[in-house]
């Protein structure tokens, strides 16, 4: 892929967030592609290692879910009310897991007062597509179904994601209403991946200099779905599908600086066009992936503390 000049249009939302880019920018590190996933996994243990705890919760638990019997992580607060949040977590389908997002979903669980369920799916390249998206239906459906009562969890159930979770969030509620089986009571995106092309306007002005690089998406999609043809398909690029309407209403919260802001804000235009209510939201002076930059950027923290408010809002209106 074609390198793009670095971009200048500095500062961001914070000087903690402005100076973080700075540094990246001076030293962005080897791409994905030139690291591999193994080591980029360890990395991202590394860092998750030097990051605070997240917040003490009532209850913390790993379990596995459905007749597959997929790794899972239940949090759930002292103060909860009666409903679930089955969270999808991002690393370009090929990193990331129960760890990496523990934080951000004890801060989840505690800032929309509700069950969280983070799922462990299969990851890319040793799991290509369809593995992830086969794991998230089977726990949304048994959670949907209401297995989550055997865990003291009763309740309309919400899909969550961020970044590729978001990918993977959409299309498991596609595949849902395909399957003429039950919804989620609602979706929640946080700047997803809807486009498996890359061929949106953002993906080339921020496709350098901003955390997230074009060339690394590229590479985790690559790894995810190999055959270059089959990226434009509704079954891995929500974004394509003919028909979005009967899904689940829907928070989609995108990112000024992100290379995939354009196709997270055409996904939720598309949404709302097909009677579907959404609210959609660009943070403004925020990078990609800022739900687990809270310990770095107090900006990123307030948006973070925004996108829980808006579940907690979306569960009190759906109950």
């Amino acid at each position: 892929m074609e390198r793009m000049a670095e971009p200048t249009d500095l500062p961001l939302a914070d000087a903690e967030l402005t100076a973080f880019i700075e540094a990246v920018r001076q030293d962005p590190g080897p791409p994905a592609r030139a690291v591999g996933a193994a080591e980029l996994r360890r990395a991202q243990r590394l860092r998750g290692q030097a990051r605070p705890p997240g917040p003490e919760l009532a209850h913390v638990e790993d379990l596995t879910v459905g007749p597959t019997a997929v790794r899972a992580r239940l949090y759930r607060p002292a103060e909860v009310g009666p409903a679930l949040v089955v969270f999808l977590h991002g690393g370009m389908w090929t990193i990331g897991d129960l760890e990496s997002h523990d934080r951000m979903c004890r801060r989840l669980a505690l800032g929309a007062g509700t069950a969280v369920l983070a799922v462990d799916y299969r990851r890319a390249p040793e799991h290509p597509w369809p593995a992830a998206v086969d794991d998230c239906v089977e726990v949304v459906r048994w959670a949907v179904a209401g297995g989550g009562r055997g865990t003291a969890i009763a309740g309309p159930t919400v899909v969550m994601g961020d970044s590729a979770g978001g990918n993977l969030a959409a299309l498991a509620c596609l595949r849902l209403r395909d399957e003429g089986g039950p919804l989620p009571a609602a979706q929640v995106l946080a700047y997803p991946n809807t486009d498996l092309t890359l061929s949106r306007p953002s993906t080339r002005s921020k496709a350098t200099g901003w955390g997230l690089t074009t060339d690394d998406v590229a590479w985790g999609a690559e790894q995810w779905v190999p055959d270059p043809s089959r990226r434009a398909s509704p079954e891995v690029s929500p974004l394509h599908a003919l028909d979005l309407g009967g899904l689940p209403p829907a928070v989609v919260v995108t990112a000024e600086h992100d290379p995939l802001r354009d196709e997270g804000d055409a996904y939720a235009a598309r949404l709302a066009a097909a009677d579907v209510a959404v609210r959609h939201r660009r943070e403004a002076g925020m990078v990609h992936g800022f739900l687990t930059l809270d310990t770095l950027s107090p900006a990123a923290a307030a948006a973070g503390d925004r996108v829980f408010a808006e579940v907690a809002d979306l569960l009190h209106r759906i109950r």
